[in-house]
């Protein structure tokens, strides 16, 4: 039975040999993603030639997907990890390097979330930090200031840049993270339509509750709309987050629009060869009530078991199309 519903993964040096790619596309991959807040399109340029000869190989006219740095707050560059233990102070920028621009909008008692949530800091003043949450800081993670929005640019000068070489990789879609309007994804499609890349789709992800007054918008504005639930979840307690992802795929379904579900949607495959049956039955139940698009994104980046993440991610996925109405 032919499957409807698009698998992807996420393309990094984890994944990145050929064999490997090969034998994700024979498990069900019909596209990868690219995170280009890690990487750029010039510096991926072997890994993309791996993915292109593995769909060659294995038949598939397959997807490539560049995820934008956007809008969204990431940890800068940083020399090696750091150890954040609970209950220690941390100077911001100096330990912690956040960038300058979310500085005005701190005040004493902020909660600093890092690391899709993993990471909690309290603002203290002076840019010093309680840590609530520990863990392990790396390179560009994300930042999220609880009920706060620091507001950056549509496009980077990065993202436009990588544009400029969309052509020439064979890029097939676009994703924008922190849509807050279908204003931003106008702007996103002027700027394709400048570079003549009118049949690159766009993929708008919904990652905070500033989407909501525009949803509709957006939703239209869109290709396909991402409910991404990684800095979504963010917004609220963890226990709402499934009503906003009912709440985002109804509106798509009403508007008669495409959207993907995204965000350990097999995390726990990361180390594990097998997945757990919450995980299988959230993928189900995404794709029976109609999401067009599935996605893994650390499980095939740095898992270990990259063409089993496909496997279980296709065959869950294809298994729920013989229910849907």
């Amino acid at each position: 039975r032919q499957q409807i519903v698009e698998i992807y993964g996420t393309l990094s040096p984890a994944c990145a040999d050929r064999d490997t790619l090969i034998r994700m596309f024979e498990k069900g991959m019909t596209g990868i993603r690219l995170n280009l807040s890690h990487t750029g399109l010039v510096k991926a340029k072997d890994m993309l030639e791996a993915y292109r000869s593995a769909a060659e190989e294995a038949g598939v006219k397959a997807d490539l997907l560049i995820d934008m740095q956007g809008p969204e707050l990431r940890i800068k560059e940083m020399e090696q990890p750091l150890i954040l233990k609970e209950a220690d102070t941390v100077i911001l920028k100096e330990e912690v390097p956040v960038p300058d621009i979310v500085f005005p909008v701190l005040e004493e008692g902020d909660v600093i979330l890092l690391d899709d949530g993993k990471i909690e800091l309290k603002y203290i003043t002076d840019k010093k930090a309680a840590v609530i949450r520990g863990g392990t800081l790396t390179s560009r993670k994300s930042i999220k200031i609880k009920d706060k929005e620091v507001r950056g640019e549509v496009l980077t000068e990065q993202d436009i840049d990588n544009l400029r070489h969309a052509r020439e990789y064979c890029v097939s879609g676009v994703m924008c993270p922190f849509v807050r309007s279908g204003g931003d994804l106008r702007f996103v499609r002027t700027v394709l339509d400048s570079l003549d890349l009118e049949d690159v789709r766009i993929f708008a992800k919904i990652e905070s509750m500033s989407a909501f007054p525009q949803l509709d918008d957006i939703i239209n504005e869109a290709d396909m709309t991402i409910i991404a639930r990684g800095d979504l979840g963010n917004d609220m307690p963890l226990w709402e987050l499934p009503g906003v992802q009912k709440q985002i795929s109804d509106r798509c379904r009403a508007l008669h629009k495409p959207y993907m579900v995204v965000t350990q949607m097999l995390a726990s495959m990361v180390s594990s060869p097998a997945p757990t049956r919450a995980e299988v039955s959230d993928i189900f139940h995404a794709v029976y009530y109609g999401a067009s698009a599935v996605m893994v994104t650390n499980e095939t980046a740095v898992g270990q078991y990259p063409a089993e993440v496909i496997k279980y991610l296709a065959n869950t996925a294809r298994e729920a199309e013989q229910y849907r109405q």
